[in-house]
C-alpha cells in the first residue's frame, strides 16, 4: 500500500454513507463514496445467499473500476417469528418497489397477531473491505432487538422506527452518535477498522 490511501464505499444509499463516513472520519485514508469516484450510474446485482456474499459481490463490482480499496457492507433485519425474514431480503421485502414505509408496513403486517414477547429480532451487517491485491477483510456485527407494534422517531433508516431495543427506544429514537455506538454497521466496521489497523502496522517503516 502507498503513503495516499484511498478508500471507495459501494454504496449509493446515503444514510449509510453518511453512517460509515462518520465513524471512519478519523482513519489516515481518503474515503470517497461510489458516486465521487465517478460511478454513480454502476449497480452492482446482489444475487448472494447470505449478507456476506453480497457485500463481496459488491466490493468486487465497484474496484474492476476503481483499483482501489473498496468496502461494501450487505445488512438487513432477521426477525426470529418469520424463520429470519427478511434477510437479505430486507431492502427490497415489500416487492422491487419498495421503500421503507412498504417494507415497515408489511412487517407489520406479517406480525399483526404475534404477541411482544415472540418478536425478537436482529439488525444484522456484514462488512467487506477488498484490497487491490485481492486480499480480503470481513467484519459482521449483530444487535438484537425486537419489533415493536408502531413506528417510533424521526431518525435513521430502513426498518430503524419499528427496531426496539431492550431498554424501550428504538432505533430511530437514538441520536446519529448513540445509534453508531450500538448498531450493527457501527460494530461491524469498529471490527473493519481494527483490522485496517492492523495492516498498516504491517507495512515497512520509510
Amino acid at each position: 500500500m502507498k503513503d495516499r490511501k484511498t478508500l471507495v464505499i459501494a454504496t449509493g444509499n446515503p444514510n449509510k454513507l453518511i453512517e460509515i463516513q462518520s465513524l471512519l472520519k478519523d482513519f489516515p485514508i481518503a474515503v470517497k463514496s461510489k458516486d465521487e469516484a465517478g460511478l454513480e450510474s454502476v449497480e452492482i446485482e446482489e444475487t448472494g445467499t447470505t449478507f456476506e456474499e453480497n457485500a463481496l459481490l459488491k466490493a468486487k463490482g465497484i474496484q474492476q473500476y476503481t483499483k482501489t480499496m473498496v468496502l461494501a457492507d450487505d445488512s438487513g433485519i432477521a426477525v426470529d417469528a418469520l424463520g429470519g425474514a427478511p434477510g437479505v431480503y430486507s431492502a427490497r421485502y415489500a416487492g422491487e418497489e419498495a421503500n421503507d414505509q412498504k417494507n415497515n408496513e408489511k412487517l407489520l403486517s406479517a406480525l399483526k397477531e404475534v404477541p411482544e414477547e415472540k418478536r425478537g429480532a436482529e439488525f444484522v451487517c456484514a462488512i467487506v473491505l477488498l484490497f487491490p491485491d485481492g486480499k480480503v477483510l470481513k467484519a459482521r456485527g449483530v444487535t438484537r432487538g425486537r419489533i415493536g407494534f408502531e413506528k417510533k422517531g424521526r431518525g435513521g433508516f430502513g426498518y430503524d422506527p419499528l427496531f426496539e431495543l431492550p431498554e424501550g427506544k428504538t432505533m430511530a429514537e437514538l441520536t446519529a452518535k448513540e445509534k453508531n455506538e450500538i448498531s450493527h454497521r457501527g460494530k461491524a466496521l469498529r471490527k473493519i477498522k481494527k483490522l485496517l489497523e492492523e495492516e498498516f502496522r504491517k507495512e515497512p517503516k520509510e
